[in-house]
């Protein structure tokens, strides 16, 4: 395995579930983001890499895969689950860059973006 780097709890559950629990916002979701694709990623880029980091981090960590905080709670019952979680699991989560993550420029992804929001959708 390649080299790792120790990351919050927090910030790994914010990838890998629909909760943003980073305590440090999106700049610690930024900042595992951006050291897993070993790019410098804009927040609209956010999207794409978690999508692949979280199946990478689970993979590193099949404790992930049933970690999930509680649906429709308030902040304070979401941040004790978290509490609990590191607890359980410890603070910190040691994780391994991605071996094969695609730059793309960030401009030219924004522009991708707009135009697949532009396609019309059809009905089933």
């Amino acid at each position: 395995m390649s080299e790792t780097r120790a990351f919050p709890l927090a910030d790994v559950l914010s990838v890998t579930t629909p909760a943003l629990l980073s305590r440090r916002g999106m700049e610690g979701l930024g900042e595992l983001l951006n050291y897993m694709t070993g790019d410098d990623l804009k927040r609209w880029q956010f999207l794409r890499a978690a999508d692949e980091c979280a199946a990478a981090l689970r993979a590193q960590h099949p404790f992930l895969a049933d970690l999930h905080p509680p649906q429709g709670v308030d902040k304070p019952d979401l941040y004790a689950w978290l509490v609990e979680a590191e607890r359980a699991h410890g603070g910190l989560v040691r994780v391994a860059p991605l071996a094969d993550w695609k730059h793309q420029e960030p401009i030219a992804e924004l522009g991708d973006r707009i135009e697949l929001a532009k396609l019309p959708t059809v009905e089933p």
